[in-house]
């Protein structure tokens, strides 16, 4: 037995406690450190886009994800998108190709924008990057479009010191009709569009030029799930607010419009989708008296969007 007891006294270090051995590894690490200094909280994001605001430096959008690349193909396309400011960051011109107006003018704006890269390319491979589209000679390469988190549009309208207007977008898959709502909420002093990671409309070539440039001034953020991030702005205190033609409320009646408010907007043909329309707080409707089954996203949003702009006046 005792054999036994020496085997067990033989253990390192002490069990219980360091009897201050080990004092370092008990000092504390100081006091908890501000909200506007601690990484991912709201306050943080509401300082860092307040300090952006000062510098006149854009957001960061990463936290929303990327989208991917894009190649706007052809001539009038390629000028027309380098004319609307469509970010781009490489212009790809066929060798020895047929130097016409259209042609002249893509490489002068271009040119003009500074930050745009000019390389020259045989046929074959710009065959080879267009799988075989008739580019006529012109390729544009358009960046990923890094998308925000929900949350900034929230943090960048109390940074502001203004109540949360923002629209979300159920089942929009038409970039342009992306574009048109991005360029109503710039309009009517919004603060950005949500969309869903799936079966939506994304921030296109096509979404940037129906935008007309204010695309560059209002962010898109991008949800995992829409109806989640629907229900963590009612627990933020946002009312969420649906557009439907069989709506309980009339436009004109919904005093939600004047305080911080998410409005719906579904696609012309399904509406809202069931999950979405249930998380709703209130669900209006736009009376038509022209007859009118339905409006497509762009316009329903521009409408509610300019009484809500008139009653915060």
């Amino acid at each position: 037995m005792a054999a036994n007891n020496r085997r067990m006294s033989g253990k390192k270090g002490a069990q219980i406690g360091s009897g201050g051995k080990r004092r370092r590894a008990l000092e504390g690490k100081g006091p908890t450190p501000p909200a506007e200094m601690r990484k991912g909280h709201v306050k943080q994001r509401a300082a860092n886009a307040k300090a952006r605001r000062t510098t006149g430096k854009p957001a960061p959008r990463g936290r929303g994800g990327k989208s991917a690349s894009e190649l706007v193909v052809g001539r009038n396309p390629v000028y027309e998108a380098l004319r609307e400011g469509v970010p781009a960051t490489t212009l790809y011109v066929q060798q020895f190709i047929d130097n016409d107006e259209r042609v002249r003018e893509a490489l002068q704006l271009a040119g003009e924008r500074g930050d745009i890269h000019l390389m020259e390319a045989p046929r074959p491979e710009l065959d080879r990057m267009t799988n075989g589209l008739n580019h006529q000679g012109l390729v544009l390469q358009v960046p990923p479009y890094e998308y925000a988190h929900p949350e900034d549009l929230v943090a960048a309208a109390h940074d502001d010191g203004e109540d949360p207007l923002i629209v979300a977008l159920d089942g929009v898959t038409d970039p342009r009709n992306l574009g048109a709502v991005v360029r109503s909420v710039s309009a009517f002093g919004g603060h950005g569009v949500v969309v869903p990671e799936r079966r939506a409309a994304g921030m296109t070539a096509g979404a940037w030029k129906t935008s007309a440039g204010t695309a560059a001034r209002t962010p898109v953020a991008r949800a995992t799930n829409l109806t989640r991030a629907l229900e963590a702005y009612k627990k933020a205190g946002i009312a969420v607010v649906g557009l439907a033609a069989d709506g309980e409320h009339e436009i004109g009646d919904l005093q939600a419009l004047e305080g911080p408010v998410v409005i719906v907007v579904g696609s012309e043909g399904k509406g809202l989708s069931r999950l979405v329309g249930e998380t709703c707080d209130f669900r209006v409707r736009i009376d038509m008296p022209g007859g009118a089954e339905s409006l497509n996203a762009g316009v329903a949003a521009g409408v509610v969007l300019y009484e809500a702009a008139r009653r915060r006046r």
